[in-house]
C-alpha cells in the first residue's frame, strides 16, 4: 500500500498542498479527481520522489519515498508525468527498453528484451516498434509511454493524465489497458484523471482532492454521489443510472 502521513507542500502562505494523511490500497485502480489546480498531481509527484516534501513522510509498501535509495525506488514504483518530452529519432522499442534501466543500467539482457516485447504486446504496439515516435499520433505515443512505465516492472505504477490529449475512442483504450494491467499484471495503479466518469467506470477506488487536502476518499459508489460531488467541484452535479454504473451530469 501507500501511505501519507500528515504529507505538506508549501508553494506561498497562500497555497498550500495538506496537511494531508492517505492510505491508498495495493491493487487495483485509484484516480486522483477534483477541480484544476486542487494538488492532484502534487500530490502524485511527491509519491513518487519527483516533488520534495516539506514535512510528512510517504511509505510505498513499507519503503519510506525520501530516504530509499533511487536504484531501489525504481524498481518498486514507476512514474509518468504528463509533460513527455521526447526525443524524436527514438523508435517505440528503443523508448520502451528504458522502462529497463533500473535493471540492465543500458545493457539488455535476453530477459530484459522479452519483458521489453512483452509490454510492446500488452499495449498492441508490435506493429509500430520499429516507428519513430514523431510518426505516432498522439494516442501511439501515449500508450508507448505507458508501455515503458509498464516494462520497468514496478508493483506501483503512478500516471499523471495519461488520458491528457486523447480523444474519447483512445482514452477509453487507454484506460482498458489500464485496467487489464492492474487486473492481469496485478499493478497498483495510482492515475490522475479529470473526467470523473473515466474514473467511476474504470477505478477500483477514488480520491477526490480539494484546496490542497484530501476532500474525499473511497469506493466508486460512496464517492459518486450529488452531495460529495457538487462539495468537491463546487458546481451542481447530478447522479444518474447509466447502462454501466453511476455516471455524474453537470449543470
Amino acid at each position: 500500500m501507500i501511505t501519507l502521513s500528515d504529507v505538506r507542500k508549501d508553494y506561498s502562505s497562500e497555497v498550500v498542498i495538506g496537511p494531508v494523511d492517505l492510505t491508498i490500497p495495493a491493487g487495483g485502480i485509484t484516480a486522483l479527481i477534483g477541480p484544476n489546480g486542487a494538488g492532484k498531481s502534487t500530490l502524485l509527484t511527491m509519491i513518487g520522489r519527483l516533488l520534495g516534501l516539506d514535512s510528512g513522510t510517504i511509505e510505498i509498501a513499507g519503503y519510506d519515498v525520501t530516504s530509499t535509495a533511487s536504484k531501489d525506488l525504481a524498481k518498486i514504483v514507476s512514474v509518468l508525468r504528463q509533460e513527455n518530452h521526447f526525443i524524436t529519432r527514438l523508435t517505440v522499442r528503443q523508448l520502451v527498453a528504458f522502462g529497463r534501466f533500473p535493471y540492465s543500467k543500458g545493457r539488455l539482457t535476453a530477459v530484459d528484451e522479452e519483458l521489453v516485447s512483452q509490454a510492446i504486446d500488452f499495449l498492441e504496439l508490435a506493429d509500430l516498434e520499429d516507428r519513430y515516435l514523431d510518426q505516432l499520433s498522439g494516442g501511439q505515443r501515449q500508450r508507448a509511454y505507458v508501455a515503458m512505465v509498464l516494462c520497468q516492472d514496478t508493483e506501483f505504477v503512478l500516471l499523471d493524465e495519461p488520458l491528457n490529449n486523447l480523444d474519447m475512442r483512445h482514452s477509453v483504450q487507454m484506460m482498458k489497458h489500464l485496467r487489464r494491467a492492474a487486473a492481469e499484471l496485478g499493478r497498483t495503479i495510482v492515475v490522475v484523471l479529470h473526467d470523473i466518469n473515466f474514473a467511476s467506470h474504470y477505478a477500483d477506488y477514488i480520491c477526490a482532492v480539494k484546496d490542497g487536502k484530501v476532500a474525499e476518499f473511497g469506493t466508486c459508489e460512496s464517492i459518486m454521489t450529488e452531495p460529495v460531488l457538487t462539495r468537491v467541484f463546487d458546481t451542481p452535479v447530478q447522479v444518474i443510472d447509466g447502462p454501466n454504473g453511476a455516471l455524474a451530469v453537470y449543470y
